[in-house]
């Protein structure tokens, strides 16, 4: 049985410094319980109180799970590797002491590198890491999720993401094969494999050994479309409604729901319509969103 929580994301809480106005947690959490969700991801650090105590009591008030926590590495950068361990342990210690089980949900410092971001959605080989960079991210990858698992018992799963090095589903596999199945699985977001690229039912069959969370998101094809015609960067993509509500867009949902169901996927779903700061209507997507899976039965 899938778990269905919702996150920040959704509404305009992202990690990226862009300008907007920001809703604040507790409207967050009070519109993610009442259109149907069970549980939410961490957001940015200091969206969510960070004392777990009162992490763990603004959570229980709504009856919302704390379920993953997002956290960007730049993976590929030798000198990035220790801050990234403490950002992540930073992170695990929190959720650890405030929830129960939740994931790591670890990620390239999307957006930051400027060919990565320019081409996002339209990624080709000559864009991707060379041979070291490819051994300095599994390094990092590897070093943070076996040092979060000792000092925290939560697993870390690697989220590929358009804007970073591993966006394309031939990086998500060469990720996969580089790296040992018990140390570290993979967060599948149906919407940023799409717009890398791949198709997110294919992904599930590929990798359903490795699937330790998933994000739910729906992508526009004719934004995508737009998108690599007009050359846009991956932030105007986003602008113009790249990740569309649920159904309105081509990531075959159902085909996706039953392919985690009959591989046995029972972690959580968390659906994520990223939008900038300040854009579109959240809660009223929230509600047709969750309505959408209802149809599904979830």
């Amino acid at each position: 049985m899938l778990h269905i929580a919702n996150a920040p994301v959704s509404w305009g809480v992202l990690e990226f410094e862009l300008q907007g106005e920001r809703s604040t947690y507790p409207q967050v959490l009070d519109e993610i319980k009442s259109t149907g969700y069970d549980g939410t991801e961490l957001g940015d650090w200091g969206f969510l109180p960070t004392d777990p105590a009162e992490l763990r009591q603004v959570l229980d008030e709504r009856g919302l799970a704390l379920v993953g926590g997002f956290v960007p590495v730049a993976l590929s950068r030798p000198e990035a590797a220790e801050g990234g361990i403490e950002q992540a342990l930073r992170t695990a210690r929190l959720m650890a002491a405030a929830a129960e089980a939740p994931v790591l949900v670890l990620s390239d410092d999307n957006g930051k590198d400027e060919v990565r971001t320019q081409h996002a959605g339209r990624i080709q080989r000559e864009h991707g890491l060379p041979e070291a960079g490819w051994t300095q991210v599994v390094e990092t990858a590897e070093r943070i999720a076996r040092r979060v698992r000792e000092e925290t018992g939560l697993r870390t799963a690697l989220h590929h993401h358009s804007a970073g090095f591993i966006e394309t589903p031939w990086e998500v596999e060469t990720f996969l094969g580089l790296t040992p199945p018990d140390a570290i699985g993979l967060c599948l977001d149906t919407g940023h494999y799409r717009f890398g690229g791949g198709d997110p039912v294919t992904a599930i069959e590929s990798f359903s050994d490795r699937i330790w969370h998933v994000h739910l998101k729906d992508c526009d094809p004719a934004i995508a479309a737009r998108s690599r015609t007009e050359g846009w960067d991956y932030f105007t993509a986003v602008e113009h409604g790249l990740f569309c509500e649920l159904g309105q867009g081509d990531v075959d949902l159902p085909a996706v729901v039953s392919g985690l169901q009959e591989h046995d996927y029972d972690g959580w779903a968390v659906v994520e319509q990223d939008i900038l700061p300040g854009m579109g209507t959240p809660k009223e997507s929230a509600q047709r969103n969750r309505a959408y899976l209802d149809q599904l039965g979830l």
